[in-house]
């Protein structure tokens, strides 16, 4: 099972260019929900849907804990983040 640290150094395509996931902001995050979510949720995209959501979610979740980055929110909710957003493999492995 992959651990919060290496879940938030973990690079993550956001605004044209990789950065470590603990490094993006709620605005990066909800950026990254709209981006997701403009190429649409039903039949063979709804796996998208539901990803573009989590971002969203994440954006929120980081704006109530008055957290500048990911890594400014607690390991074990940025953790189950990077899980949800494939950053990191659900359960630490595709394999």
């Amino acid at each position: 099972m992959t651990d919060a640290e290496t879940a938030l150094a973990t690079p993550v395509f956001c605004a044209g260019a990789y950065k470590p996931f603990g490094e993006l902001t709620a605005a990066e995050a909800r950026a990254r929900g709209e981006e997701i979510g403009e190429a649409g949720g039903w039949g063979p995209l709804n796996r998208a849907a539901a990803v573009a959501l989590a971002w969203r979610e994440l954006a929120d979740a980081m704006r109530s804990a008055d957290a500048a980055t990911v890594a400014a929110l607690d390991p074990e909710t940025a953790l189950e983040f990077a899980q949800r957003l494939w950053v990191v493999p659900p359960g630490g492995s595709l394999l």
